[in-house]
């Protein structure tokens, strides 16, 4: 076997059908893993050709038989590549109506590669709860009832205790089972694949969880070239400040950074900066042990002292500031709460938060909300958040998460943090960094700060360095427009690299730090897993070719230049305090934004690729399609 072929042999798609109970594996074809790499890229055009097959993409039902559920692992997924321990579920977004994609790590895609699968494709709906359990290259259906109603730490004890402690599972919680438009699919204690609503995608199909049996350890082409990789880029990560700082305190230290700036979003937006009551600190101090993911040398979360693990930055600032709930433990407690009903934190955050404005404003009142909805009420959301989870009288309305706007007086709309209709995922108000603000706009799922965030834009580096890292000129002031359309595409590319090989952002060069893990770093550890040899360039171009395919994917949905756009609040209300005060986005600069924006990714002025790329990116849904054939394919649901 040659070195090329070894690495399409580790390339295996397995689909399943809940409907039929046909279960089929398939070997992607070699030309869609040298286009498209694995994770989040192949994916993308998995769903593309199955959301076609299925009626097209605007008009397939996201919680109906024919979406289909893609669990996807990055190319190095599971070996000893830095960080590479994540795995991106795609879907039609019940959420948002769009494109779902949701990226998560842990244990599980290591797993799952080990057990013999690198993509599971599911589609259709069980007649009854059940779960699939993956072992040596095989997969079975089987009975969940048992376990429906189980919260997530609770049905991963249980499936352990059946299987045995080799066995990792991605599952749902109640929030999934009840279909709520922002669940997630969890694995351990907080690792989310949180965005868009794929935990109601798997509840819609009757599905409670997939177990992998992994056994041994993933073949590579080169084990002494992989061994030596990773441990000269160990070294190289270990000198980085941002990593030890990451690995002391975790996620939770931008809080600070964010609030002395007068950028975290308290009380729905209207307010940018709250109580150090949640600073790092406070959190470290009930923190027994950093914990890490599968080749982490990072080490980034905190297992907590009240039973759970986390919680990020993102939770810190959206269950806590956002909600003006200003006690470190009762932000814990939600925390933990939210993780084992399977409930995404960023979007639940923000939908209670922007329920508490519509209150305030009198928009809504006691009698659509069951009772007062009052900022700094933990009592109040913990309880709001059990509703959600279970569908109960008003968390009923909530857990359709931006979707409740139909159901909602007019103006609500007004108050709405989200972008194409997903919630804002971070806590960090975007109008004083304006790359921060094109980023979430354009962002292919929606308002989002994993897609492209150039977050060496706060660091003022000097114009050589800039130089340097980007290859063109950008102005060092975060406050300026010039220059930042193509800090955000450039973005765009490796970022989408990093999610199609599995690897973490944290490690990832761009993301907090100029001294991390870049398209060379990547391409020698491609050669060492697969065989296959990449320059530079061509695995940018790889992912260049992911974006792009999300963005002929948006259309289908039906979104246009103007679904890339912001929530009003940030276009026409200032910052009101601390150093980013007056601060807000100028509808025209960001136009203008927009178009160099458009310009950067090779697009037409409404943001449609170009002919001879979207020829190309339908050669690669048609070979998807092609491969879910198989000769006869899964059964419609």
């Amino acid at each position: 076997m040659t070195l090329e072929s070894k690495a399409y042999h580790m390339a295996n798609c397995a689909f399943v059908n809940l409907s039929s109970g046909e279960v089929r594996l398939e070997q992607t074809p070699p030309s869609l893993v040298r286009s498209l790499l694995g994770g989040r890229g192949l994916n993308m055009a998995y769903l593309a050709a199955l959301l076609r097959r299925a009626g097209g993409a605007a008009a397939v039902d996201p919680l109906g038989p024919d979406n289909p559920l893609i669990i996807g692992t990055g190319l190095l997924s599971g070996t000893i590549a830095p960080n590479a321990a994540r795995f991106n579920v795609s879907a039609k977004s019940p959420e948002t109506l769009g494109l779902g994609d949701a990226n998560c790590g842990g244990f599980f895609a290591a797993a799952m590669r080990r057990a013999g699968v690198d993509r599971l494709i599911v589609s259709g709906r069980a007649e009854r709860p059940s779960y699939l359990l993956l072992e040596a290259g095989t997969i079975r259906i089987l009975p969940a009832e048992a376990f429906w109603g189980m919260g997530v730490y609770e049905v991963q004890q249980a499936l352990k205790e059946l299987h045995g402690a080799r066995a990792v599972a991605a599952v749902i919680g109640p929030a999934g089972e009840h279909q709520v438009h922002m669940a997630a699919i969890m694995t351990g204690k907080k690792n989310a694949a949180g965005r868009c609503g794929m935990g109601a995608v798997m509840g819609s199909k009757n599905l409670k969880a997939v177990v992998a049996l992994g056994a041994g350890k993933l073949p590579v082409a080169d084990p002494a070239a992989m061994r030596q990789a990773r441990i000269e880029q160990t070294a190289h990560l270990k000198k980085s400040k941002v990593i030890k700082v990451l690995g002391q305190l975790g996620t939770p230290f931008l809080y600070d950074v964010s609030n002395q700036l007068g950028a975290i979003r308290t009380r729905n937006s209207q307010d940018n900066f709250f109580e150090d009551s949640l600073n790092a600190a406070e959190f470290e101090k009930r923190s027994d042990k950093m914990l890490a993911c599968t080749s982490c040398v990072v080490h980034c979360r905190h297992r907590n002292t009240l039973g759970g693990e986390g919680p990020e930055y993102s939770t810190v600032g959206l269950l806590g500031a956002n909600l003006g709930i200003a006690s470190a433990e009762h932000v814990i407690h939600l925390n933990n709460l939210v993780n084992e009903l399977g409930l995404d934190a960023s979007s639940t955050g923000s939908i209670i938060a922007w329920a508490m404005e519509l209150y305030q404003r009198g928009l809504i009142d006691d009698e659509l909300t069951d009772g007062p909805l009052l900022w700094g009420d933990f009592e109040r959301v913990h309880e709001l958040i059990l509703d959600i989870a279970h569908r109960r009288g008003f968390g009923d309305l909530l857990a359709e998460s931006s979707q409740a706007r139909h159901r909602l007086p007019d103006g609500a709309q007004d108050y709405l943090i989200a972008v194409k209709d997903l919630p804002q995922s971070d806590p960090h108000d975007v109008r004083y960094i304006k790359s921060f603000a094109l980023g979430i706009a354009v962002a292919s799922r929606g308002a989002d700060h994993l897609r492209n965030r150039p977050t060496l834009d706060i660091l003022r580096l000097p114009d050589e360095a800039r130089r340097a890292i980007f290859g063109f000129e950008t102005s060092r002031d975060p406050t300026s427009y010039e220059g930042k359309a193509r800090m955000v595409a450039w973005h765009d590319d490796i970022y989408a690299v990093a999610d199609c090989l599995g690897i973490c952002k944290f490690v990832t060069h761009g993301f907090n730090s100029p001294h991390l893990l870049g398209y060379e770093h990547f391409a020698r550890l491609i050669e060492a897993a697969t065989g296959m040899h990449f320059a530079e360039g061509e695995l940018r171009q790889a992912g260049q070719r992911v974006i792009d395919l999300e963005r002929l994917l948006n259309l289908e949905f039906g979104r246009t230049r103007a679904d890339d756009t912001l929530p009003k609040r940030y276009f026409d209300e200032p910052l009101p305090a601390r150093v980013t005060k007056g601060h807000r986005i100028e509808r025209a600069k960001f136009e203008t934004m927009l178009d160099e924006y458009y310009q950067a990714r090779g697009w037409d002025r409404a943001g449609r690729p170009s002919a001879e790329r979207l020829a190309e990116l339908e050669e690669l849904i048609r070979l998807s399609a092609e491969a879910g054939d198989g000769g006869q394919g899964p059964a419609p649901g």
